[in-house]
C-alpha cells in the first residue's frame, strides 16, 4: 500500500496525523477493509499491544413505562499506531472482519476530550 496518502474508507472521517507503521490492520494504510456499525465512545484502557477497550454508552426508550434507560457496553477495538488513541479519549470505530477472539472494530478517529 501506498505510504503517502491514506485510502478513502468510504466515511467521512479526517484523515490520521500520525505516520503508518506498517500494519496491514490498518484501515487507512493497510489493507484492512471497514463495514457495518459505526460506533462513537470513550477509551477506558488502552494498555494492550494495537488494542483499546472502548465504553459505548446507549439510550434505549421503554414505551411500557414511557421512559428511556440507559446502558454500557465495553468494545475490545483494534487500534492502529496513525490513529493513536489514548486513554481518555473519545473516538469513532468501525465494525470490520474479525481479527481475533474478541476484536471485530477498529478505531478509525479520535478526539481529544
Amino acid at each position: 500500500m501506498s505510504k503517502d496518502k491514506p485510502r478513502d474508507i468510504g466515511i467521512d472521517v479526517d484523515a490520521p496525523a500520525n505516520p503508518w507503521d506498517g500494519d496491514l490492520n490498518d484501515p487507512f494504510y493497510g489493507t484492512l477493509p471497514v463495514r457495518g456499525q459505526v460506533l462513537r465512545g470513550t477509551v477506558l484502557r488502552a494498555k494492550a499491544q494495537k488494542t483499546v477497550v472502548v465504553q459505548v454508552n446507549k439510550m434505549k426508550y421503554d414505551t411500557k413505562y414511557e421512559r428511556y434507560s440507559r446502558s454500557s457496553s465495553k468494545i475490545n477495538a483494534h487500534s492502529p499506531a496513525s490513529v493513536g488513541a489514548t486513554e481518555g479519549d473519545n473516538v469513532t470505530m468501525m465494525e470490520c472482519r474479525p481479527l481475533s477472539k474478541t476484536k471485530s472494530f477498529v478505531v478509525i478517529e479520535r478526539r481529544d476530550p
